[in-house]
């Protein structure tokens, strides 16, 4: 240890009360005091911005409040109302909500963790009246209207899920579908209570998702509804990464600081591989299904989930969008560059310059947009034998691009291979 360190060591820790610290005593007393000063005023901060987030944000009372007067005036009905109005054996408990127009609780259901979800009016359009949060039936839950007969209903379903999902032969099975769930008393009629609750349920795109993709592996199960408030199983984590800062916290901490401590608190290697390869069969579930392709137009790590036992659970399906809807919504769309093209975040199409038209096939596909997550949340912590190999199979993945009517083959092969590579090295261990 050098002479000069030594002697500041003793000074410090043997010599508390000599007369180079007494002096110096006055000025190590302010910079601590302002430390201090500057500690309580960040913490401060945080605690009003994390109390105005939640009050601007978490509005579960609103959604209880509005759920439990229409069912009570017989505007709506569903499987889990009693529960939620009447029995409050269903309970919203902590607020996990992004958004004050769609709220999301944890909540429990007969002692069963369960989410909660419900979308409530926009506050900006509201009109300032104390009850104009209660008016959303004159529009939410306008149609099916009085007098509307049961194959007139039908046939509103099908045209509905065929404008969303597109030309297919499997839809009647799923309006058969849609009306069985409907029927939540199980008395073989749809009354137009549960009409109105199913029509209004089905306008919510991850509602609809969990519908076509209910039977899926990795898709939350749905356990009821209440007018357009639904409930889910409950995904332990929700998050690829269980660190997530708020948005106010961004530019004090670093993102290499944030994802350093992500890469800390995650699951042991051959669990995020387990992850991985529940989240690339969910990839393939969604390329080509029996009710069309679906895009993920905002690859977050935030959206996928995953339970207890290291298996994938999507825990956010709101930016997984039908490709017909994404395909009509581009169809004639005037444009000067590809970001004009773009659907949700990141559903981008190539703009046809000479007629400054969008066309209607988005360029990346979504194994690829999954790849470029993986590539974070997978090779760091890699077996040093299969590191090489993952890296080589992660850029071809992350490269891919060009029409999916024209690089099915090549999609399926990319994705099998790293699949196949994970498994390998996995299978046959505690983690498979």
């Amino acid at each position: 240890m050098p002479r000069a360190l030594r002697r500041l060591v003793h000074l410090v820790l043997f010599c508390p009360l000599s007369k180079g610290l007494q002096s110096r005593l006055p000025a190590i007393k302010v910079k601590y005091l302002l430390l201090a000063w500057l500690g309580i005023f960040i913490g401060s901060w945080v605690i009003y911005m994390q109390y105005a987030s939640y009050s601007e944000i978490c509005r579960g009372h609103v959604c209880h409040m509005v759920i439990c007067d229409h069912y009570r005036r017989g505007i709506i009905s569903g499987s889990s109302c009693k529960a939620l109005c009447d029995q409050r054996t269903l309970t919203l408990q902590r607020c996990m909500s992004t958004s004050s127009t769609h709220q999301v609780y944890s909540g429990l259901w007969k002692e069963k963790p369960v989410v909660i979800k419900c979308g409530i009016e926009d506050p900006v359009k509201a009109d300032g009246a104390p009850d104009s949060v209660l008016r959303q039936d004159m529009t939410l839950f306008d149609k099916p209207t009085r007098g509307t007969s049961m194959d007139e209903f039908k046939e509103m379903l099908h045209s509905f899920l065929k404008g969303n999902l597109g030309e297919q032969l499997s839809l009647t099975t799923l309006v058969d579908r849609v009306i069985t769930l409907a029927d939540d008393n199980q008395d073989g009629k749809v009354s137009l209570a549960e009409a109105k609750s199913i029509w209004a349920l089905l306008q919510i795109n991850e509602f609809l998702l969990m519908v076509v993709l209910q039977e899926k592996e990795h898709t939350p199960k749905l356990l009821g509804f209440c007018g357009d408030l639904y409930v889910t199983e409950r995904v332990s984590h929700r998050s690829l990464y269980r660190l997530e800062m708020p948005h106010y916290l961004h530019a004090l901490v670093p993102e290499a600081l944030s994802s350093s401590l992500n890469h800390w608190l995650a699951p042991a290697w051959p669990r995020r591989a387990r992850i991985t390869i529940g989240l690339l069969e969910f990839v393939e579930e969604v390329f080509h299904g029996s009710y069309g392709s679906f895009l993920i137009c905002d690859a977050s790590p935030y959206h996928v989930g995953y339970n207890s036992k290291f298996d994938c659970k999507m825990a956010n399906l709101r930016s997984v969008t039908p490709e017909a809807v994404v395909r009509e919504f581009l169809k004639g769309r005037r444009c000067d560059t590809n970001t004009d093209c773009t659907y949700g975040r990141d559903c981008t199409a190539t703009c046809d310059r000479l007629v400054k038209q969008c066309n209607t096939e988005v360029v990346q596909p979504n194994l690829a947009k999954v790849c470029m997550l993986l590539q974070d949340f997978l090779l760091f912590g890699a077996p040093s034998d299969l590191r090489r190999d993952l890296e080589k199979q992660l850029r071809t993945c992350v490269t891919l691009s060009g029409l999916a009517s024209q690089m099915e083959v090549h999609h399926s092969l990319v994705l099998n291979n790293l699949k196949t590579l994970l498994w390998k090295k996995i299978s046959n261990t505690q983690y498979s």
